[in-house]
């Protein structure tokens, strides 16, 4: 899973592109709701982040309002994150790498943290070795780019767990 900041961070930008209708906080609220369980398969619809079902989630619930919406993304986030942006990573360090990127991503996205995370996000001095700020903002600004009901119309047309990101572009 990103961290807390690449979340925020892709759903200020994703309202900033899309939303005019969406309640903020709410979905904000959405965004963050998977990963504040330590069982991260009941969240994300499958073994892992890294496994997300979106197919699986959008049987459960509807992206009819702000915070599903957001939650929505979060996991098509997770999904990408894993599968496409960031394929080769160690859980111990991949962490640190999401410490020693949050107060550029916080700066340059001008990230609001709610209260209600704020003391789970860390910052450390160092060069990632995974997840690069080049890396980082990439992700933040093509995810950002998705309609998430396009997204959805996807998923459920062709009845799969995942969606074809290049057809969503």
């Amino acid at each position: 899973m990103p961290g807390y900041v690449i979340h925020i961070a892709i759903a200020q930008e994703y309202l900033k592109k899309h939303s005019k209708k969406e309640e903020k906080e709410e979905f904000i609220n959405g965004v963050i709701a998977p990963d504040l369980t330590k069982i991260k398969s009941e969240t994300h619809y499958g073994k892992s982040p890294a496994y997300t079902n979106l197919l699986e989630f959008l049987k459960n619930k509807k992206i009819d309002n702000s915070f599903n919406k957001g939650y929505f993304l979060h996991l098509v986030t997770d999904y990408l994150f894993y599968n496409y942006y960031l394929t080769s990573f160690s859980k111990p360090e991949i962490y640190d790498d999401y410490d020693m990127t949050n107060e550029f991503l916080i700066s340059k996205y001008d990230v609001t943290l709610p209260k209600k995370i704020e003391n789970q996000v860390f910052f450390k001095k160092g060069c990632p070795k995974f997840l690069n700020l080049n890396l980082a903002c990439k992700l933040i600004d093509e995810i950002s780019n998705y309609d998430l009901e396009d997204v959805e119309k996807e998923v459920l047309a062709n009845d799969i767990k995942w969606f074809n990101y290049k057809n969503i572009i």
